[in-house]
């Protein structure tokens, strides 16, 4: 398992699945984690025919001021089946418990699996630095199963990899022990109101969770429509100048100027290391 021996083969070019389709899978803690940093990058995957699965790694029992256990993950599990519906994706949650989270084997083991099922070419995730320690456990998962979904005696009951994916960071704020440096950045105007969508389906957390954690939740409309309204105004911010940067790199600057809502991600630097020849391939709504 000595990892020189393996990456210098990590550096090898894009290879896609049989299906020609690419196969990106996003890891979550929790039941919208994926919708917030990638549904407008899964949207337009989706809508290129390609195969998008988000898999929450809790089950999200506990995200709620009034309700919990058993009852709140059927929500929100119904919840992330409609956020799919929507979008055109796949969507799994598993069987951990909010707020309990830990980078064991055993759920590193699920990670693995879920990576080697899926085939996937693009694995995207949030870094090992984050307020929640369900997210911060989440992004060392992934980071732990990087190396480990090519090495076949490991989780020998699903077939290693022959290749190594690409995996990426969701875009972040936090600023130690590094801020988030975006290699790539995604316009998702034309998708944007399909991300609405996804978020809208997490009922529990957009219009009640997070806004009374926040202390807003009067501020909440009661009228359907008017709320979708609202939280669509929540989600637009402006673009930072690094991402603006980043989408002058792939969209050129009379392009980017014109974008008013992105997704971006950072390379990891587990997995394989791709070029800009490859991200183009991999992202093909960069063309």
């Amino acid at each position: 398992m000595g990892r020189l021996l393996f990456f210098p083969l990590a550096c090898a070019g894009v290879m896609l699945a049989q299906d020609s389709k690419i196969h990106v899978i996003a890891f979550g803690a929790h039941p919208d984690d994926c919708d917030i940093r990638a549904a407008g990058t899964a949207a337009k995957f989706a809508g290129l025919g390609h195969a998008v699965k988000f898999v929450s790694i809790t089950n999200g029992d506990a995200g709620h001021q009034t309700e919990g256990g058993g009852a709140l993950a059927k929500r929100r599990r119904l919840e992330a089946q409609e956020s799919a519906r929507r979008l055109g994706i796949s969507y799994q949650v598993l069987d951990n418990h909010d707020g309990e989270l830990l980078p064991s084997i055993d759920v590193r083991n699920q990670v693995i699996r879920q990576i080697r099922q899926w085939n996937a070419d693009i694995v995207l995730a949030p870094r090992p630095n984050d307020y929640h320690p369900d997210h911060r456990y989440t992004g060392v998962l992934v980071q732990d199963a990087a190396y480990m979904v090519v090495v076949p005696n490991v989780c020998p009951d699903t077939p290693a990899l022959r290749k190594n994916p690409v995996f990426l960071y969701f875009e972040d704020g936090f600023q130690r022990p590094q801020p988030f440096r975006p290699d790539l950045a995604i316009s998702i105007d034309d998708v944007f109101s399909k991300k609405i969508d996804a978020l809208d389906s997490h009922r529990s957390q957009f219009y009640e969770w997070l806004p009374w954690v926040d202390g807003r939740l009067e501020e909440v409309p009661k009228d359907p429509a008017a709320r979708k309204q609202w939280l669509a105004d929540q989600r637009s911010r402006p673009i930072s100048p690094a991402i603006r940067a980043s989408l002058e790199k792939w969209y050129g600057q009379e392009k980017a100027a014109q974008v008013k809502h992105a997704e971006a991600f950072e390379v990891c630097e587990y997995g394989r290391q791709p070029n800009e020849e490859d991200l183009r391939k991999l992202f093909p709504m960069l063309h």
